[in-house]
C-alpha cells in the first residue's frame, strides 16, 4: 500500500498515507468510549488492502467508501455509523468553505479555514458567508469585512467567533506584513531587525548585542500559532497599539516577532545560557502565561526604552522643591509613566512663610499647577498625564482636597484631571467605629515642624498616635476641627461623584513593610497598588563654575527615594496553578525578567535610577483573578473562594521570594538588604508562615539574601488583561456579554472562555456582595509584600452607611489600599444616616 499513490479532491495526487486511515478509524471508536487493539486494527486494514489491491487508480471517496464496508463485515455497525457521520460533516464542512471561497479568491485563505474548522468542528461557515453577504457595501477591504463579519457573530451562545475573528485578523495581518516586507526586500528577520535599526524604529542595543546567528536562532523559536490564541479585541488592540509601524502607519512586525524583540531585550546582558533565556522569555510572553506592563511591551526593543509603569514622588514643602517635584512629573509624563505624588509635607492654606502668618496657599493650588501639566504633557498628543495626589486625612486643607473633582464648589479650586487619594491612619478608623459624632483635628505640618520640631507624617502605629494626640493637646498649634461625621460625609459624597478619592491605609502598609529599617512609605502610585520607602529631594547647593572656558551653575541634590516600579502579571487564567511545578516554572521566570527591567531600563529621571539601583524593586502580580475563579468553577461569593485563593497566592508568594533568593545567590542581594525584615526575619513572623518550606527559606535568605526590596504588586492591568483575552487584574467581569464600541461598530464581546460550564461563575461586578471580594484582598494581602489596585463595585440600592460598613471593614480586613469605587448615582445626601 506505501507505494502507491491517491488522488485528493482537488485533482493532487500524493502518496498513499494507511495511517490516516487508522487514525480515522481509532476517532470513530474513540467518540463512542471505546478502544481497539492493534490486531482488531491490522485485520480491518488487511481486509481493506483486498477491497483496493487490483483498483489501479484510488481517490478518496473510494478508499472511504471501502473503510466503511471493512468496518461493517468485522461487526462494527456502531462506529460504521459515526464513521458514515463523520464523512457527512466533513463533505458540508467542505462545501461551505468552498461557497465562501468563490467570493474571495485570496492566496492561503483555504489553509486557514480548513484550520478553523478542524480547531472548531461545530463552525458554521455558512452563517459567517451569510452575515458577510448582508453587510458588504462594495467600498470596504474584503478581508476586513469576513474579520468583522465573524466578529459580529459572538454570543453567550456562540462564544468561540470571537476567537474565530481574532484567527481571521492574525491571517490579514499576516498579508499585509508579507505585502510590506516583499516591497521593502526583506527576506529574513535579521534583515528585518537592520532595516528597523536604520530608521529608528528598533534600539540598535539588539544588533549591537547579538551575534547573526544569534538572531538567526532566536527566530527558530517562534511558533507561529501562538497567535491563535488572540481574540479579535486583543489581536486588534496589539496591532494598533504596540506592534512597530512604519512612519506611514504600516505595520512592520508581526505579534510573534514583538514577543521575540521584548525576549531579547529582556535578556540581552544575561551572562550564562543567554539563548535558552530568549526562549523562555519568549515562551512565557507568547503563551499567555505572563504579561509585562504596557510600557515594557510597548518600548522594549525601541530606541527609548523606558519600562517602567510607576512612579511616586515626595514632594518637599519648599517652592525649589515643589517646581522640581512637577518638573518629575512632566519627565515621566513624557515617557508614559503614570505618577503619584504625596502632597502631605506641603504646608496648608495661610501656614506661614518666613515667619509670616497667611501668607502659604496651600496644596490646592499646587495641585492645579500639577493638573495643568498633566494636560499639557500629552505624550505627543496621544494621551494626557495620569497623577494621582495624595494627602493626609490630618491635613488642614482636607475639606477643600475633597472637593477638587466634585460638582460643587469654587471653579478655581477644582483639578478635574487629577486622581485624589486620602492618607488614613488606624486612629481615624477606630474613631469612626467608636463614635461618629466625636471631633477630628485638621493641622498644618509645617507648624507642626514649628512648633514640636517632628514631623507628624513620618512616624506611624502607636508612635503617631502618641504625637498626634500631643498635637491636639498644644495650643500653639493651631487647628480646625470638624466632626468625623462631616468628613466622612464630604469623603463618601466625592466617592458617589466621582470614584474617587482612593483610600491608603497608612499604618498597615507600614506595618508591613520589610523595609521599615531604611525608611517610611508615605503614599501609593497612580493605581494604588505600590508600597516602597519613600523620601523627598532636596536642593542643597548652586555654585559657579568655569568649565571648558564656560561659566556654568551646577545644582547639588540629595536624591531621597524616588520610588519607580517594574511591573508584570501572572495570567492566571492560562496557567493551571494547580500544578505547582508549572507555576514555580512561569513565577522564577517572571522575577527573573523584572530583574533585568532594571538594568535595562531607560531612566526619565536620575533620581528614579538611583532608587531604583539601591531597591531593585519589582513587583510581579496577576491578571485574570475571575477567569481562574471560572475555570475552576468557584463561585466569587462563597468560602471555597477565600479558602482557594489563601491557597494560591501563598504559593505564588512562595516562589516570587524564593525566586528572587535565588537571583540573590547568583547575583547579589540589593543594597538595602542588611536590617531588612527579610533578613531579620521579621517578613515571615509577622505573616504567621510556618510550614516547613517557609522555615527553610526564610533560613535561607537569611544566608543568602534576597535581589529585591520588594517582589509583588497587583496592578489593574486593564489593557494587558484585553490582550491576551482573560480578565483584568483582581477585578470580576462587568458583564459575561457585553457590546463594545470600535472604529464606528459596535461588536460583541464575552467573558473570558464562556461556555455552558463557566456561565455562571460569571456574576457581574456591580451585584457581587463586595463583603466577599474587601475579605479576600485582606486574605490575598498578607501574601503580598506591596499592596493590590483594588476596586470596589456598587449599585444605586447602596446606602452611605453600607458604602462606609464596606471602609471599614477593608480597615478590619488589613487592606492597604482602595483604588476605585464604582458606583451608580448614590445620593449624597443619604450619609445623614452614616453610623459605625
Amino acid at each position: 500500500m506505501n507505494d502507491r499513490y491517491i488522488t485528493k479532491r482537488n485533482g493532487q495526487q500524493v502518496p498513499f498515507d494507511s495511517t490516516k486511515i487508522q487514525m480515522a478509524i481509532r476517532k470513530s471508536f474513540a467518540s463512542l468510549q471505546a478502544d481497539i487493539s492493534e490486531e482488531d486494527l491490522a485485520s480491518i486494514l488487511d481486509l481493506l488492502e483486498q477491497k483496493i489491491i487490483n483498483r489501479e487508480k484510488l481517490d478518496v471517496e473510494f478508499i472511504q467508501d471501502k473503510v466503511e464496508q471493512s468496518l461493517m463485515e468485522k461487526g462494527y455497525f456502531e462506529v460504521a455509523k459515526k464513521y458514515i457521520l463523520y464523512r457527512q460533516v466533513r463533505t458540508i464542512q467542505r462545501q461551505e468553505r468552498n461557497e465562501l471561497l468563490e467570493l474571495m479568491a485570496i492566496e492561503g485563505l483555504e489553509e486557514h479555514l480548513l484550520s478553523l474548522q478542524k480547531t472548531y468542528p461545530n463552525l458554521s461557515l455558512k452563517r459567517l458567508k451569510e452575515r458577510y453577504e448582508n453587510t458588504i457595501t462594495g467600498q470596504e477591504d474584503r478581508l476586513s469585512l469576513l474579520v468583522r463579519s465573524a466578529a459580529e457573530l459572538t454570543s453567550k451562545e456562540e462564544p468561540t467567533w470571537e476567537k474565530v475573528a481574532g484567527r481571521l485578523l492574525a491571517f490579514q495581518l499576516s498579508l499585509k506584513l508579507k505585502q510590506a516586507e516583499d516591497s521593502l526586500g526583506i527576506h529574513s528577520f535579521y534583515e528585518k531587525l537592520q532595516y528597523l535599526t536604520q530608521e529608528g524604529l528598533y534600539g540598535d542595543y539588539i544588533l549591537k548585542g547579538y551575534h547573526q546567528e544569534e538572531i538567526e536562532e532566536a527566530y527558530h523559536f517562534i511558533d507561529f500559532s501562538h497567535d491563535y490564541r488572540f481574540t479579535y479585541a486583543g489581536l486588534d488592540l496589539l496591532a494598533n497599539r504596540y506592534l512597530i509601524h512604519s512612519r506611514q502607519h504600516v505595520i512592520l512586525e508581526s505579534p510573534q516577532e514583538m514577543y521575540l524583540g521584548i525576549a531579547l531585550h529582556l535578556a540581552l546582558k544575561e551572562k550564562k545560557y543567554r539563548m535558552e533565556w530568549v526562549k523562555k522569555f519568549y515562551d512565557m510572553l507568547a503563551r499567555h502565561e505572563v504579561t509585562m506592563a504596557t510600557p515594557t511591551l510597548s518600548n522594549a526593543r525601541k530606541p527609548y526604552h523606558q519600562l517602567s509603569s510607576c512612579f511616586i514622588d515626595t514632594v518637599p514643602d519648599s517652592l525649589d522643591g515643589i517646581y522640581q517635584s512637577i518638573a518629575n512629573f512632566a519627565d515621566v509624563s513624557k515617557f508614559g509613566g503614570g505618577m503619584g505624588m504625596y502632597l502631605g509635607k506641603v504646608r496648608s492654606r495661610g501656614g506661614m512663610i518666613r515667619g509670616f502668618e497667611g501668607a502659604s496657599g496651600g496644596v490646592i493650588r499646587w495641585i492645579r499647577v500639577i493638573n495643568d501639566t498633566a494636560v499639557a504633557v500629552d505624550q505627543l498628543g496621544v494621551r494626557q498625564g495620569a497623577v494621582a495626589v495624595y494627602l493626609d486625612v490630618w491635613h488642614k486643607d482636607l475639606p477643600e482636597f475633597l472637593q477638587l473633582r466634585t460638582n460643587n464648589g469654587d471653579d478655581r479650586m477644582k483639578a478635574h484631571d487629577v486622581f485624589p487619594a486620602i492618607c488614613y491612619p488606624d486612629l481615624f478608623w477606630k474613631k469612626v467605629k467608636e463614635d461618629i459624632n466625636q471631633d477630628w483635628y485638621f493641622m498644618d505640618p509645617h507648624d507642626i515642624f514649628v512648633v514640636k520640631g517632628y514631623h507628624l507624617e513620618d512616624s506611624y502605629g502607636e508612635e503617631w498616635e502618641r504625637k498626634y494626640e500631643e498635637c491636639i493637646q498644644d495650643h500653639r498649634i493651631s487647628k480646625r476641627v470638624m466632626s468625623i461625621k462631616e468628613v466622612v460625609r464630604l469623603i463618601l459624597k466625592s466617592i458617589v461623584e466621582t470614584g474617587t478619592p482612593f483610600a491608603f491605609y497608612r499604618d498597615a502598609v507600614n506595618r508591613a513593610n520589610p523595609n521599615k529599617h531604611a525608611g517610611i512609605i508615605y503614599c501609593s502610585n497612580l493605581c494604588t497598588e505600590i508600597a516602597q520607602n519613600m523620601s523627598e529631594a532636596c536642593i542643597e547647593s548652586r555654585t559657579i563654575e568655569t568649565r571648558d572656558g564656560e561659566t556654568v551653575i551646577v545644582q547639588t541634590q540629595k536624591p531621597g527615594d524616588f520610588v519607580v516600579c517594574n511591573l508584570a502579571s501572572l495570567c492566571l487564567g492560562n496557567i493551571n496553578v494547580n500544578d505547582i511545578a508549572d507555576l514555580e516554572r512561569v513565577t522564577s521566570t517572571a522575577v527573573r525578567a523584572l530583574d533585568n527591567v532594571i538594568d535595562l531600563n531607560f531612566y526619565p529621571l536620575v533620581n528614579a535610577k538611583i532608587t531604583n539601583q539601591n531597591y531593585r524593586a519589582i513587583g510581579l502580580g496577576v491578571s485574570g483573578y475571575h477567569h481562574m475563579l471560572a475555570k475552576n468553577r468557584i463561585q466569587w461569593e462563597s468560602e471555597e473562594h477565600l479558602q482557594f485563593v489563601d491557597r494560591v497566592f501563598e504559593d505564588i508568594a512562595y516562589m516570587t521570594i524564593r525566586a528572587s533568593h535565588e537571583l540573590a545567590k547568583e547575583r547579589g542581594s540589593y543594597s538595602l538588604f542588611k536590617g531588612s525584615d527579610w533578613e531579620n526575619g521579621d517578613y515571615f513572623r509577622l505573616r504567621k508562615y510556618e510550614s516547613e518550606r517557609w522555615l527553610k527559606l526564610q533560613k535561607d535568605i537569611q544566608k543568602g539574601g534576597m535581589r529585591n526590596a520588594y517582589v509583588m504588586a497587583i496592578a489593574p492591568t486593564s489593557s494587558t488583561s484585553i490582550l491576551i483575552g482573560t480578565t483584568a487584574g483582581l477585578d470580576p467581569v462587568l458583564n459575561r456579554f457585553f457590546m463594545e464600541e470600535k472604529k464606528g461598530t459596535m461588536l460583541p464581546r464575552t467573558a473570558p472562555e464562556l461556555s455552558l460550564e463557566t456561565y455562571w461563575y460569571y456574576k457581574s461586578a456591580h451585584t457581587i456582595d463586595q463583603n466577599y471580594s474587601i475579605r479576600a484582598n485582606g486574605i490575598r494581602q498578607r501574601h503580598i509584600d506591596q499592596s493590590q489596585s483594588f476596586n470596589l463595585w456598587i449599585t444605586n440600592e447602596y446606602k452611605m452607611s453600607q458604602l462606609l460598613k464596606l471602609l471599614t471593614l477593608a480597615y478590619d480586613c488589613g487592606v492597604k489600599t482602595i483604588y476605585y469605587t464604582r458606583s451608580k448615582a448614590l445620593d449624597p445626601e443619604d450619609c445623614e444616616s452614616c453610623s459605625a
